[in-house]
């Protein structure tokens, strides 16, 4: 049997006979990210036709990726995508098997292409298919039945015809189901399948999100004639009013004689300046106000900055900036919305540094979940009024005072989950709605912080213990199994 299997080799002469270029390796490389040999024998396979070498690469790396999709992805990196002018924002999270692989080229290529896919595609909602409401589809489908070009067509067909056009709205949404940006002739479903294949462990896209600066808001109509006269106009009342109050003080010049005799150091002052951020002069007045005392000029300050702040919060701000905040590590983003007048406030220092401040306390403090307390959610509320009414401690105190407690531990619950009502970061003495008054008064515009999204890596996904000394133990066997069955194949074959 051998000897006649020996004179049978001419399936091999043709795969003998083509010669390989050098080129051809590399623009098969090029486009297809497989090691050089694998483009070599993709080649020889077939015959040096590019596109058929280049899809029985991917249907290697293909079936390779299938057999590694089972495998549990709880690392990886939690990444982001800023639009230039930070108007429009992304922030997703994409799992691996280990951090080595999320510090790779090839995996951060992948993040960096996901996240200007999603930035790109505003249509772009889930994940995968199967991530779309069943609400949605049930709304979807209750239309296309009820449409006249379906109810033309025999009965048989129509609800054939409905779950097409579903699939296809499905499709629309799905990020996996969208075209590649680097390769259009490819799905995004099949990059990652690629990327599986070539860091060889298994990669999920768990999570996105996406911000637009201010969609939603209704934005004023700028006119600029109309602005200037407005503001020169309520210059001019102010100008009146303030060369009405000295006549009025003039009469009564006695409590200005302890103010005159303050004298306010520089270092004072800049001591003042550096604590409030207010002006020079500001301060100056403020400690002479004050006779010196520090805490309170500093309160002065607050309350000045403070009401002419809320003067202010009535406005509308529909400018501002998407930022993010990424912890060293890539395992912890925080992406918020904050709202301005103008994009020159969004551009100064002083609505950067807040941003910044708001973005690092939102990433330390997991707790927080809303903008203000009247955002806790009311069924939130409910449930923990109920919890809080049925405890022991509670039962035992007078039933006239129950509720009162309960609310006020109510409060408390809110001013936890609350942003606004955390301590700020560079002044622990200073809540964070004191610090937004005080930038308020400092650049002259409303602020408004919007909203914001934590993403922790791998949140909720059970990683596997890591032994090892086992991993290597089961790699081996799982190799020694491939080569005995790789050695077994040609016998049966000569038989």
């Amino acid at each position: 049997a051998p000897k006649q299997e020996e004179k049978k080799p001419e399936p091999e002469a043709p795969k003998a006979s083509v010669q390989v270029s050098s080129k051809a390796v590399q623009e098969l490389r090029r486009k297809s990210g497989a090691g050089m040999m694998d483009c070599k024998k993709a080649l020889a396979e077939c015959n040096m036709d590019m596109e058929k070498a280049s899809d029985w690469l991917r249907k290697k790396g293909l079936a390779s990726a299938d057999k590694k999709a089972g495998r549990l992805a709880a690392e990886g990196v939690v990444a982001r995508y800023i639009h230039p002018g930070s108007r429009l924002g992304v922030m997703l999270e994409v799992n691996c098997e280990t951090d080595f692989v999320a510090a790779s080229d090839k995996f951060q290529a992948l993040i960096s292409e996901l996240g200007m896919l999603v930035a790109s595609c505003p249509g772009v909602t889930v994940v995968s298919p199967e991530d779309v409401p069943a609400e949605l589809l049930a709304r979807e489908r209750d239309i296309e039945m009820n449409k006249e070009d379906i109810k033309s067509k025999p009965e048989a067909i129509r609800a054939k015809i409905v779950e097409g056009r579903l699939k296809k709205v499905q499709d629309e949404m799905a990020l996996i189901n969208q075209d590649s940006l680097t390769d259009p002739n490819q799905k995004v479903s099949e990059i990652i399948k690629q990327t599986i294949a070539a860091v060889g462990e298994n990669i999920q896209v768990r999570r996105f999100v996406r911000y637009n600066l201010g969609e939603g808001l209704e934005k004023k109509s700028s006119n600029l004639a109309e602005e200037v006269a407005q503001q020169t106009k309520a210059k001019e009342e102010e100008v009146k009013a303030s060369e009405a109050a000295p006549k009025q003080e003039e009469k009564k010049p006695e409590p200005e004689a302890p103010k005159a005799s303050v004298q306010v150091s520089s270092k004072a002052v800049q001591e003042l300046r550096r604590k409030s951020g207010a002006g020079m002069m500001d301060c100056k007045k403020a400690l002479a106000e004050c006779n010196m005392d520090m805490e309170k000029a500093s309160d002065w300050l607050r309350k000045k900055g403070l009401a002419s702040a809320d003067k202010k919060a009535g406005r509308l701000a529909a400018e501002g900036v998407v930022a993010r905040y990424i912890h060293p590590g890539s395992r912890l983003g925080v992406m918020l919305e904050v709202n301005c007048e103008t994009d020159f406030v969004a551009a100064s220092d002083k609505f950067q540094a807040l941003i910044s401040e708001l973005g690092m306390l939102v990433a330390s403090c997991p707790g927080v979940t809303v903008v203000s307390p009247e955002d806790v959610p009311a069924e939130l509320l409910a449930r923990e009024r109920d919890i809080e009414m049925n405890k022991e401690d509670i039962k035992s105190k007078p039933e006239a005072i129950r509720a009162k407690i309960v609310e006020g531990r109510l409060k408390k619950v809110q001013d936890e989950m609350a942003l606004i009502n955390q301590d700020s970061l560079t002044d622990p003495n200073q809540k964070v709605s004191e610090i937004i008054k005080q930038t308020i008064a400092a650049v002259g515009e409303n602020i408004q912080v919007r909203r914001f999204v934590r993403y922790n890596l791998g949140e909720g996904l059970e990683k596997k213990s890591s032994n090892l000394a086992e991993e290597v133990a089961q790699q081996t066997k799982a190799k020694e199994e491939e080569v005995k069955a790789s050695e077994a194949a040609p016998k049966q074959e000569e038989k």
